[in-house]
């Protein structure tokens, strides 16, 4: 996988055909457990919910059970690619189990080096898209992170969903308490906002 420089990074940003989400391939397993999962100490590992301390998958596990169980095929998983290379993920997930009426979502830059380009903003405002236009009818979509991920707040705004709800000092992390914090978007407001 070639790396990107910074400099094409800032150069590039703005045109949002350099930014596309699409299913991962077979061939790119063990390219993305590269990027996504064999650092422990990454960066963005801190803000995905540190509190809960979850392990990163092995590359044996993710490339030969994981991947292509949970990723190949997977409408509700995807990739996030800038100018052709894997750069992020994209989640879908119902929270209410087999329920299947109430779907959250998530979105992973992995390389720090890349935040504050809009490349989550875009990759997001692709996602919602897709999943409203080819993968549900459900009228809300939604996602939760911590008051710790300033980052993630500011991108459910820049994308247009509402703050919904805030549960107070839940999230323990470091010795602090923060807040567990929850954005939504009515299916009736993303068509809105897509017309604009």
């Amino acid at each position: 996988m070639a790396m990107l420089c910074l400099k094409e990074i800032r150069g590039a940003f703005m045109t949002t055909n350099h930014i596309k989400i699409r299913p991962l391939r077979p061939d790119e397993l063990e390219t993305f457990w590269q990027l996504a999962f064999s650092n422990p100490n990454a960066e963005w590992t801190k803000w995905n919910g540190p509190y809960f301390h979850d392990k990163l998958p092995s590359k044996r596990a993710f490339t030969t059970i994981i991947g292509p169980n949970d990723w190949l095929g997977n409408d509700y998983r995807w990739v996030i690619t800038f100018n052709g290379n894997l750069v992020g993920a994209l989640f879908a997930y119902f929270d209410d189990g087999a329920l299947k009426r109430w779907l959250d979502i998530g979105i992973t830059i992995y390389n720090d080096h890349l935040w504050g380009n809009h490349i989550g903003q875009t990759a997001l405002q692709q996602w919602l898209n897709h999943l409203f236009s080819d993968v549900t009818k459900l009228p809300h979509i939604g996602f939760t992170t911590w008051s710790g991920n300033k980052r993630m707040m500011a991108l459910g705004d820049q994308v247009g969903m509402t703050l919904e709800g805030r549960i107070r000092q839940v999230r323990y992390w470091q010795g602090h308490y923060y807040d567990s914090v929850k954005y939504g978007i009515l299916r009736s407001e993303w068509e809105k906002l897509v017309k604009q």
